[in-house]
């Protein structure tokens, strides 16, 4: 399978799908309401008894000056305080269950759609899936977060080696600390975006492979590394498809930032554009998972699918469109005489 049809593929399956990016906008929707009733009115209490004036707030000098004494001000309001901050990790969690359920739902949905193309969406067969994936991704979502831990522990590893190694030479000679920091800079980075890169593809072909091999959260993230180290082009495509992604978010972005920049009504104008700009990434993102699961599909489970019997067809007399020779057979060594061999004589 080429890249240019797993990606013809994956646009034509979220097209036809497109009820899946209208759950992901209202989840965002809902994400920002929640946010504004659990979060934004507890911390606007919280800033008017702590006497913030909050038409100042562009100035941080307001701002630094009321926590120049935390100590004092936590033993203060230790209670509101610690409402603000529940209400916010009470948030963080709804909102990542809510993520993970509605995700768990669309990856259901892109996966049935690929085995049975005439499926067709629904919310009844949306929350079913929903229902089915929600644990398995959650355990996979754990596992991947260990994976990304033990990604920045090694790379935080690689980093305090290269600052002693620069701090040494640099009581040597400046000029080589220089060209030494430059030179181990540039590899933590390449070694740094090389193990993201991989850890995101192999991240993603995890999930396909937990949906369509029905895999355990460690054994899919196994399988997905196995993958991708077997069919390196799948890591290409990933990278190819995560950098059109990137590409697309920074055009929207430098086209909606310009507004922010227009005191009060450019903020206003912007939110428009702000949730086009959430709709734009959400449909970007179901592709991205609609391409990667077409891959795998055609590269790893639609081989080992049983390929269709084809049913004989029993020829019977009456559909024979030639005369039917119903005379008996001659008996063994029998030689037929002419008046049988040959027709009757025309008179």
């Amino acid at each position: 399978m080429t890249y240019s049809e797993a990606i013809r593929s994956g646009f034509r399956l979220v097209n036809s799908r497109w009820q899946l990016v209208a759950v992901q906008a209202g989840m965002m929707l809902f994400n920002c309401m929640a946010f504004f009733i659990m979060v934004g009115i507890p911390l606007g209490i919280a800033f008017i008894i702590f006497g913030l004036d909050l038409t100042g707030l562009t100035e941080i000098k307001d701002f630094i000056g009321v926590f120049r004494n935390p100590a004092e001000l936590l033993s203060k309001y230790f209670g509101l305080v610690m409402i603000v901050l529940s209400s916010f990790l009470f948030y963080i969690l709804m909102v990542t269950t809510l993520g993970l359920y509605i995700f768990g739902g669309s990856v259901g949905i892109i996966g049935r759609s690929i085995l049975d193309p005439s499926s067709k969406f629904s919310i009844k067969s949306f929350f079913s899936e929903a229902r089915k994936f929600f644990f398995p991704i959650m355990w996979y979502s754990l596992v991947v977060g260990l994976v990304f831990i033990l990604i920045a522990f090694i790379l935080g590893l690689f980093g305090g080696g290269i600052a002693a190694a620069v701090s040494a030479a640099k009581s040597q000679d400046s000029t080589l600390a220089l060209f030494l920091g430059i030179f181990f800079s540039l590899i933590l980075i390449l070694i740094g975006i090389s193990l993201i890169l991989g850890a995101l593809s192999v991240t993603v072909y995890g999930i396909a492979v937990l949906f369509f091999r029905g895999e355990g959260a460690m054994r899919s993230f196994k399988d997905g590394f196995r993958f991708v180290w077997v069919h390196q082009n799948a890591f290409w495509l990933y990278a190819l498809l995560l950098m059109g992604y990137v590409i697309v978010s920074f055009i929207v972005m430098l086209i909606v930032y310009p507004f922010n920049l227009i005191p009060i009504i450019g903020t206003i104008i912007s939110i428009p554009f702000q949730i086009i700009s959430y709709v734009i990434q959400g449909y970007l993102g179901l592709v991205i998972v609609a391409v990667v699961f077409n891959f795998y599909f055609e590269m790893e489970v639609k081989k080992t699918l049983p390929s269709p019997v084809e049913t004989p067809v029993e020829t019977t007399p009456e559909s024979s469109s030639g005369p039917v020779d119903t005379s008996p057979a001659p008996a063994p060594g029998q030689v037929p005489t002419p008046s049988e061999t040959e027709g009757p004589e025309q008179s």
